[in-house]
């Protein structure tokens, strides 16, 4: 059984954010549960070095629009990591199942393509309640702060792995197939 009991986050000392350039996709569709994860990954982000002049935040109109704004955003080069927050809550048709799975096909996808770590922060509950829970730190939940956390991790990670390449080696994701190679 899950704990409703307030914890302060933890803070990693093994993840640095200083000088990491970080896009908050954020969608406005269940927006109060939104502005919590909101917080939350902003809190973390900053308690781990990053500067709040180097995160920016854009709102979407719903869960489904992250996909393609956390394609815009690593394509821009812009941005070190891209986390997408949204809520999506189980009604009474199978909307939430299409939108979940489409959601999380278009944030692996774009992180495979461009090489950029794209997290995704998006709440899959039965009900308002659940939401609120794993959104509010105050109670036990704070899932923004998590993101922040693996995208502060999946920067280091790409990093250190880029670091090992060879140096004559093609740039990852570079087509080394089709005409004249």
């Amino acid at each position: 059984m899950r704990s409703t009991e307030a914890r302060p986050p933890a803070i990693r000392e093994d993840l640095e954010g200083d000088g990491r350039r970080v896009a908050l996709l954020v969608s406005r569709y269940n927006e109060g549960v939104c502005d919590l994860l909101l917080a939350s990954a902003k809190d973390g982000l900053v308690a781990h070095g990053v500067s709040e002049d180097s995160i920016e935040v854009h709102r979407v109109p719903g869960a489904f629009e992250l996909s393609t704004a956390a394609s815009w955003a690593a394509e821009s080069r812009a941005f070190d990591a891209v986390i997408g927050l949204g809520c999506v809550i189980k009604g009474e048709t199978d909307h939430d199942v299409y939108i979940n799975h489409a959601v999380a096909h278009g944030f692996t996808s774009v992180a495979a393509r461009t090489g950029v770590p794209v997290i995704l922060g998006v709440l899959t509950t039965n009900d308002l309640a659940q939401a609120e829970a794993r959104a509010n730190p105050e109670f036990g939940g704070g899932k923004g702060w998590e993101c922040a956390l693996a995208a502060l991790e999946m920067m280091q990670l790409r990093d250190a792995l880029a670091a090992r390449r060879e140096p004559d080696s093609p740039e990852p994701n570079s087509n080394t197939e089709g005409a004249g190679h």
